[in-house]
Order: structure tokens, then sequence, then C-alpha cells
């Protein structure tokens, strides 16, 4: 048997700490149960870090915001001339028959997305 390559038993050992370690690195950090920063936020390592994060945070979401507001707005001009769903409102009107009865005939106007009637 060949001494100079280790085998599967020695290995072992290795790769399980090695995952454990890097499972704890992955899942531990500083964190507080009470929604507070875990370190004072009066020395200017933290002071720092906090401003930066807001910053970074007040810009990128102006960005995002105005790109997606563009982006609505493209779309809304685009369909705009494609929107052809008629408008329709009636009215009613009282009418006297040729023998004297009373009915109600309705009259439909169509109507512009603004309530205007539309010319024909």
């Amino acid at each position: 048997m060949n001494t100079l390559l280790p085998s599967m038993h020695t290995k072992t050992p290795f790769l399980l700490g090695g995952f454990l370690g890097l499972a704890t690195f992955f899942t531990s950090g500083c964190s507080t149960t009470d929604g507070k920063a875990a370190t004072n936020p009066q020395h200017p390592g933290p002071a720092i870090g906090q401003a930066a994060g807001t910053v970074v945070g007040v810009v990128g979401g102006n960005v995002v915001g105005a790109v997606y507001g563009a982006g609505e707005g493209v779309v809304n001009g685009v369909k705009q001339p494609f929107t052809n769903e008629p408008h329709v409102i009636r009215v009613w009107h009282t009418e006297t028959t040729s023998d004297g009865r009373t009915v109600q005939v309705p009259q439909d106007i169509l109507v512009d997305e603004y309530g205007r009637p539309v010319a024909k």
C-alpha cells in the first residue's frame, strides 16, 4: 500500500470540518432581535457604514423608480392610439305615443374618454 497518497479515511475529517466551518461562516452574523444595531453607531466605522448604506439605498431607489416610471409612460403612450373601447352613455327621454301613453325611450350617446359626445 502506498503511504504517500492519503486515504479516504484521512480526508473525511478535513472535508467535514471544512463544510461545517463554511456553514457556520455563512449562517452567522452580527444581529439582534430588537431591531437595534449590534455596534455603537457613535463610532466612525458604523456611522460611515450607516450613511453609505442610506445614500446607496436612496440613490438606487430613485434610479429604479425613474426607470420604472419612464417605462410606464412609454407603455401608456404607445397603448393610447390602440385603445378603441367604446364609451356609451344612455339617456332616457319621456315621449307620448299617439294613443296617449307616456313611455321611456333610451338614447345611446357615444362619448370619448372625457365624457364629451363624439360627433358623427
